[in-house]
């Protein structure tokens, strides 16, 4: 049976451990003036060598060569995933005061060491803090979070780094030629990148493909990891920005049924709508697509990624813009500014029909008769958010409607991206067009309860300040007898 190659290519000596130069040197030093330390702590994120810096220093400190297939008997490791209990470090106080059988040191290399129950660390604590003059600790854990501080004080921490990547790329790229393994430098790129600063991980996956085939392109990497040609992404953007919804679902499906994860599909689309916007380029405005950017994020960790994935990208997806304008015919001719009749509760809420010179930009009607038909049809089907919008207060512009509210609570809910959109869809439908959508806050506002279903009875008691203050501030909905 073959060795695996990130076994084959582990450092055995400080000089061949790469991209942790701020550790390395530090210990170089240490072990030429001779000043040990009686407890290290490594952490840092996987696969970035701290378990082989820890070998490599056991050994060192006792003037032994390392060689990984080799064991020594005063060099003792201790998963502490599987012995965590009171009872193991336990016998290790007791172990720990035995002499080295033939080098200077006996050392204990405890890994994962934040697996170690409360009790179990208390037990060790004693041990760290008055250790025999022979007894060397170091301790490594990819969760330092998780130690007490009684722990990490005493305690000399060094904290490994991610390696960069194109570190990384040059060391794939010297196992290869080693190995004789043909591989594309674009190839070796995206290892890298999927690797995540991991050395382990990299040529781990760089083990795995060499059995692709007698040459190793990024075609490979993609088929072999699930993901999606950067074509693929630009396209799925860019059917975001023209809200083609249809096209956006029948997309999600081709790429599941190629075999593409839906998790490797929404890191590119991270990576890539990052990029956009760090240059300024936006899929449909910086709002939405930084709000797009944090809930992909959340797509790895879901229980279902591919209905994650499909949820939050028809959420965000631009409303479409492909319905022709009806309007009235003397509204196509005109060439004259015509004010709709003002809301009585509100003069400032006014439509202006611009002059129209062509079809294409033909203005709509936004008025409060359509906006009472958009809250009936919320209130069927949204009815928490239809008790924030029917106390906002209207205001229509073209093909903009604000909604103004008096509370910031109401204003961080319709501003929410879904939220936005749903009330967008609605009036959209009605208007016959895209609509945008906007929330202001005026604390000068009185919420009033624009749209009420329920017809008003003679005999109800309508001077009920507390309970309208309550219903106001809160969108509550209506009193059952």
């Amino acid at each position: 049976m073959g060795q695996a190659l990130y076994r084959k290519y582990r450092p055995r000596s400080v000089e061949e451990v790469v991209g942790q130069d701020h550790i390395t040197t530090t210990l170089k030093n240490t072990l030429k003036s001779g000043n040990i330390g009686h407890a290290y702590l490594f952490t840092g994120p996987r696969g970035t060598g701290k378990t082989s810096v820890a070998r490599i220093l056991a050994h060192a400190v006792n003037g032994l060569s390392y060689d990984d297939e080799a064991t020594h008997l005063d060099v003792i490791e201790i998963d502490a995933a599987s012995n965590r209990r009171i009872d193991e470090i336990r016998e290790l106080r007791e172990r720990v005061h035995v002499a080295p059988s033939s080098a200077k040191y006996k050392v204990y290399i405890i890994d994962e060491v934040h697996m170690l129950t409360k009790e179990a660390f208390n037990a060790l604590l004693k041990t760290l803090e008055e250790p025999p003059a022979h007894a060397i600790f170091i301790l490594a854990t990819t969760e330092a979070h998780k130690l007490p501080e009684t722990i990490i004080s005493r305690t000399q921490r060094f904290i490994f780094k991610p390696v960069e990547t194109e570190k990384v790329v040059t060391h794939l790229k010297s196992i290869a030629k080693s190995e004789k393994i043909s591989i594309d430098d674009e190839a070796l790129q995206m290892i890298a990148s999927h690797g995540g600063g991991s050395f382990r991980d990299s040529i781990g996956l760089l083990d795995q493909v060499r059995g692709v085939g007698s040459h190793v392109t990024s075609e490979d990497i993609q088929r072999l990891l699930g993901i999606p040609p950067l074509s693929v992404t630009k396209d799925i953007t860019a059917t975001l920005g023209t809200g083609d919804k249809k096209r956006l679902v029948q997309k999600l499906g081709q790429l599941k049924a190629q075999g593409l994860l839906a998790t490797q599909v929404a890191k590119q689309l991270s990576q890539y709508l990052r990029t956009c916007i760090i240059e300024d380029r936006y899929i449909i405005e910086h709002s939405v697509d930084t709000e797009l950017l944090k809930q992909l994020l959340e797509v790895p960790t879901s229980h279902d990624p591919d209905s994650l994935l499909e949820i939050i990208l028809l959420s965000v997806a631009a409303p479409t813009n492909t319905q022709a304008t009806q309007l009235p015919a003397q509204h196509n001719s005109t060439e004259a500014k015509i004010d709709a009749k003002p809301n009585k509760s509100n003069p400032k809420d006014t439509v202006t029909i611009h002059p129209v010179k062509s079809q294409a930009k033909s203005s709509i009607i936004l008025d409060e008769d359509l906006w009472h038909k958009a809250l009936q049809k919320l209130k069927l089907k949204y009815n928490t958010l239809y008790g924030i919008a029917r106390i906002a207060g209207p205001r229509f512009s073209d093909n903009e409607l604000t909604l103004v509210v008096s509370f910031p609570f109401h204003q961080k809910r319709l501003d929410e991206v879904r939220n936005k959109q749903i009330v967008s869809d609605i009036v959209g439908e009605l208007a016959g067009t895209a609509v945008v959508v906007k929330c202001e806050l005026d604390p000068k506002y009185k919420p009033t309860n624009f749209y009420n279903p329920r017809p008003q009875v003679a005999s109800e008691k309508t001077n009920d300040d507390t309970f309208d203050s309550i219903s106001n501030i809160f969108g509550g909905g209506e009193v059952l007898e």
